[in-house]
């Protein structure tokens, strides 16, 4: 499986693709970050973002693009400019009719550390170790890119699994609403 990671940002918006093998292998096959100034408009700066995303998309053709989730921080438009750079993304995905999937921060650290309140010194140097790389992704937003889609090749299995469990049970439910109607009538 192939997946594209996206730690969303406007100043910085980390990228990455790996390519995930049988058991845990996961190897990486590229990392980049999309930087756009601060004094730049918005528009233009999720433009940029947008485009790289495209490329990227175009590019490398991930089976599945994971984006962190946006969870609650103290700076409201910090919030806000990582939602809609992570927006940007997932809608270009969806065009090409990609899956996408949200994993917040304590899901990604604790794939990839073990703990799910680990700091990103330890996140970079296991995205490190895990990859076999020969010296630490920087800046941070490249490792947590790598990190996001290491966390997404190792989740899937179980991902799959709750969404068949769902679909059973869904069936199910409409199986005995449909037995219970038949028996009224």
């Amino acid at each position: 499986m192939r997946v594209m990671g996206v730690d969303p940002g406007l100043t910085r918006c980390g990228l990455s693709v790996v390519q995930g093998g049988s058991g845990r292998q996961v190897v990486a096959l590229d990392v980049d970050v999309v930087r756009t100034p601060a004094d730049q408009p918005l528009p233009q700066r999720l433009l940029t973002i947008s485009d790289t995303a495209e490329h990227w998309l175009d590019t490398h053709r991930p089976d599945v693009v994971a984006v962190e989730r946006v969870f609650s921080q103290q700076n409201v438009s910090t919030v806000m400019g990582t939602a809609q750079a992570g927006g940007v993304i997932a809608l270009a995905a969806a065009r090409r009719g990609i899956d996408v999937h949200f994993h917040t921060p304590s899901e990604i650290k604790a794939a990839v550390t073990g703990n799910g309140s680990a700091d990103k010194a330890q996140v970079t140097a296991m995205v490190t170790r895990i990859l076999g790389l020969q010296q630490k992704p920087t800046p941070a937003d490249a490792a947590d890119a790598l990190a996001l889609a290491i966390c997404h090749c190792w989740r899937a299995p179980m991902i799959a699994r709750m969404a068949a469990a769902e679909a059973m049970a869904a069936e199910q439910r409409r199986r005995y609403a449909a037995k219970l109607k038949a028996a009224r009538a």
